[in-house]
């Protein structure tokens, strides 16, 4: 099958997420209906690094998963049965938090559908945040298409 790559644009064609809320860049890859893989560069600039912490700043966690959850909305929202929808975020389920983020890192997001329910159009995917070639946050995403 055909790997896909996107740009901002093209990502903000598939999901309704918009700048500050906007936490991926591009879609490095793309397996449409299996697996995907996104970047996010954290400019210094950004706001939450002020008051997170000052003097020692850190993306925060739920950051973190929201960028996880935004890789899986592109995955899936790029699918025929799914474009067009809303993904709404249900759940989240082991996450682990292993490596700190800080200002001016670039992170991939990998995720990768673990398990779906047809008839409730739920859909869990299964997500990896890599940051300096290390795993920083693994867990799993759940999300209901609407």
């Amino acid at each position: 099958m055909e790997t896909i790559k996107m740009n901002k644009n093209q990502i903000k064609e598939i999901i309704p997420h918009r700048e500050p809320m906007l936490l991926i860049d591009e879609v490095l890859e793309m397996v449409p209906g299996e697996t995907i893989r996104t970047a996010f560069y954290l400019d210094p600039e950004l706001d939450f690094f002020r008051g997170h912490f000052p003097g020692e700043p850190v993306m925060p966690g739920v950051l973190t998963v929201e960028s996880m959850a935004q890789t899986a909305d592109v995955l899936l929202l790029s699918m025929d049965k799914y474009a067009g929808k809303v993904p709404l975020f249900i759940g989240i389920d082991q996450v682990k938090f292993k490596r700190k983020i800080e200002p001016g890192d670039k992170i991939e997001i990998e995720a990768k559908i673990v398990k779906v329910n047809e008839p409730k159009a739920v859909v869990t995917c299964e997500a990896v945040v890599h940051n300096k070639g290390e795993v920083s946050t693994t867990g799993l995403v759940t999300l209901a298409m609407r």
